[in-house]
């Protein structure tokens, strides 16, 4: 109890909800759990509570000091959130897909207009707006051109697997990015994913291992980059993070077209798409209903949070 965290019911119960929201985000290809932990306001204690695992922690562990390890340990805030993905993910993954599946434009209206008020939110927080502004223009490109890149086909060597993992894990605490798209570029979604269905297969295994250790030294080495960035230069890395959902923006656009798809477990995944102009109906006015009531949404918990602050 000593250790950094929510200690209230309800401030666990406002946690674990945060948590749900950021992975029912991740199920979504092309929206990141690192984007409703900026609308939720925990962005940066989540980096701090990643950064909270450390080599100190290790060696208290390995000399046995379990109460010094998890009094350093942000253990409350990080179980609280991560029960929350869990539930998230295990619950909502077959609603998500029926949504996007069924619904797919309302669906896109709402995260649009969840995006769409999380850019302002957060590009209200940057003070020198004039000289970080470049920042801002390079996270945009960069995300507008990794969002239209076309998958590539890799290779199945252990040393690739580890990179996929340090890449993907790093774009699920981006905002505007998702790791699962992630994978998909890099041509690894369907073989990790295939791995995952039978993990007792030695090689499966192994894999699976691999692209373990990739994920946590991708999240724990990025994590800190991003919190010495927030610390350092803090109005820039705002305006690169605010630049990044900008660019996303392309991906999460209501209406498309698709290319080229590619069924993957049963499931349509789909490589390449184009956006399109919508037409002016019934239709039309339901998506705009749908994207003013996700913009509203986050102001409000943005209102919310600076009262509670």
């Amino acid at each position: 109890m000593t250790s950094p965290g929510p200690k209230t019911f309800t401030e666990h119960a406002y946690l674990f909800f945060k948590g749900v929201g950021m992975g029912t985000a991740d199920i979504v290809p092309g929206v990141s759990g690192g984007t409703i932990a900026f609308i939720t306001g925990i962005y940066e204690a989540l980096l701090t509570a990643i950064a909270s695992i450390n080599s100190r922690l290790v060696l208290q562990v390995l000399r046995l000091n379990l109460k010094q390890a998890l009094a350093g340990l942000h253990l409350r805030f990080l179980v609280t959130l991560v029960c929350g993905i869990a539930l998230a993910v295990i619950s909502t993954s077959h609603l998500m897909h029926y949504l996007l599946t069924e619904h797919a434009v309302q669906t896109w209206s709402v995260f649009f207009g969840l995006i769409t008020a999380s850019i302002l939110v957060v590009a209200h927080s940057i003070n020198k707006r004039f000289t970080s502004f470049p920042a801002l223009i390079l996270g945009a490109i960069l995300a507008y051109g990794i969002t239209g890149l076309i998958p590539l086909y890799t290779p199945e060597e252990p040393w690739f697997i580890f990179f996929s993992g340090m890449i993907a894990i790093c774009a699920m605490i981006l905002p505007g990015l998702s790791g699962s798209f992630i994978l998909l570029i890099l041509g690894k979604y369907a073989f990790i994913t295939a791995a995952l269905r039978n993990p007792v297969n030695p090689d499966n295994l192994e894999t699976i291992l691999i692209f373990i250790t990739g994920c946590l030294v991708g999240i724990l080495g990025f994590s800190r980059i991003l919190r010495y960035g927030l610390a350092r230069w803090h109005d820039y890395t705002l305006a690169l993070l605010t630049g990044i959902m900008l660019g996303s923006m392309r991906k999460v656009w209501p209406w498309k077209i698709t290319l080229e798809s590619q069924i993957i477990r049963g499931k349509e995944h789909v490589l390449r798409e184009e956006n399109v102009w919508p037409l002016l109906d019934f239709e039309f006015g339901i998506a705009l209903l749908l994207m003013l009531t996700g913009f509203m949404l986050v102001m409000l918990l943005d209102k919310i949070s600076r009262q509670r602050t």
